[in-house]
């Protein structure tokens, strides 16, 4: 325990050390307070939903009640869904910076609405927000780095290396005492706010534990990097340098071209395509008989096929269908992209088991739940409601059924 208690006194005279080691502390507090002011800003707009929709919804219900229209209940109607943060969002933000958690849906053609903001793939987004992951993935190995790159080199230069590996207790037991004090503390740096952050959070201690190790484990890679480019007797500027560049390759190069390789062999259409291409199947219906657009519709949806006839004015149930027609048109290309999208992020997990920083980054958005599987769980819930929506005004339009003030409240809610 002396031979601890000597090494950290040793090196906590050293400026340089110091100053890293409280410098990585500060950058992993703010990053975790931005992070929980994000969660809680999140949070408190995901709350204020209930009061907005209730004041919405009364401004339409007191005129549609007058005429006892399902239709224009259904077309002027706004129903909020939203992506509530999971505990553990704070630390790696992911898909939540750049996609929607909240999105009001109306029952119309759903894939122009959930598409209009995609105009490009957010799930290859490399750095991202300042936030716990982008301080441990991009931030932590250049403090490891300056803090272990001349351990033994500097030793070497200063004419103290033969001295100290004559000691007792010296020669490798003191290099690993030296480098396992780095990092401990650098993992202290690290873990200790994170720790903090969770248990305010309220982060399972399962979840907690993982985050804590998946750091340590991190740290480790750095160290030994280093530890192995101090074994080849360059000079500290060398090693600096060296690692440096492999900093560089690791975690910003490789993970670049490795995105970059992925969206050439993956080729993918724009989400805003697919919002084209169902705008224009709407469109399409207003110049073709509308007959035909409601011979489509029951076609796929003949419990409805009842309904009766159109007359010669506007009736909201033929509007209804063709927009249901139009989302039925890109079926196709929804699911391609759904797959295309899936096929990238399989890609992009598997560079994780060969480059550390892409893993690290993969595993905390999964397990904060901010991840590309977690915005695609999202729509899918949106489609069904947004299906739950579409059969409770069908069940009106298409039975010309009178809609009055109160049904607004009978009409799904989110979950």
């Amino acid at each position: 325990m002396n031979l601890w208690t000597h090494e950290a006194r040793l090196l906590l005279r050293q400026r340089l050390a110091v100053t890293a080691i409280a410098l990585l502390a500060v950058l992993t507090i703010a990053a975790l307070a931005a992070g929980m002011a994000e969660v809680s800003r999140q949070r408190a707009a995901i709350a204020a939903i209930p009061a907005a929709q209730a004041e919405d919804i009364g401004a339409i219900a007191s005129w549609v009640d007058k005429e006892k229209d399902a239709g224009s209940a259904a077309y002027y109607s706004f129903h909020p869904t939203w992506d509530a943060p999971a505990p553990l969002a704070f630390a790696a933000l992911g898909m939540r910076d750049v996609s929607p958690y909240i999105l009001r849906i109306r029952a119309l053609g759903l894939e122009a609405q959930i598409y209009d903001g995609d105009t490009f793939n957010p799930e290859l987004a490399l750095p991202g927000r300042f936030d716990f992951a982008f301080v441990l993935v991009f931030l932590a190995p250049l403090f490891v780095i300056a803090l272990c790159h001349d351990l033994t080199s500097s030793e070497r230069e200063a004419g103290r290396w033969r001295t100290l590996a004559a000691l007792p207790h010296g020669g490798p037991a003191l290099w690993r005492r030296r480098t396992m004090l780095r990092l401990a503390l650098l993992w202290t740096a690290i873990g200790v706010p994170f720790l903090v952050a969770a248990a305010i959070s309220g982060v399972g201690a399962g979840s907690i534990l993982v985050i804590l190790l998946l750091v340590a484990a991190y740290l480790l890679f750095w160290v030994g990097l280093s530890a192995a480019i101090g074994r080849l007797r360059w000079s500290s500027v060398a090693n600096a340098a060296s690692l440096g560049a492999l900093w560089l390759v690791l975690v910003l190069v490789l993970p670049t071209l490795g995105h970059v390789a992925i969206n050439r062999a993956i080729p993918l259409r724009q989400g805003a395509e697919i919002a084209s291409a169902q705008r224009e199947a709407v469109n399409h219906a207003w110049d073709i008989p509308r007959e035909e657009t409601m011979r489509r519709f029951y076609a796929h949806h003949p419990h409805w096929a009842d309904s009766a006839p159109l007359g010669t004015d506007f009736h909201y149930k033929w509007y209804f269908a063709f927009h249901q027609v139009g989302d039925e048109s890109v079926a196709d290309k929804v699911r391609g992209y759904r797959q295309g999208l899936e096929r990238r992020d399989r890609a992009a997990r598997g560079i994780g088991w060969v480059l550390p920083s892409v893993g690290v980054q993969a595993l905390l958005t999964r397990m904060a739940e901010t991840d590309l599987t977690a915005q695609i769980a999202y729509r899918e819930r949106i489609r069904d409601y947004h299906r739950r929506l579409r059969t409770f005004y069908y069940d009106y339009m298409f039975r010309d059924r009178p809609f009055g003030k109160s049904d607004f409240d009978r009409a799904p809610r989110f979950e």
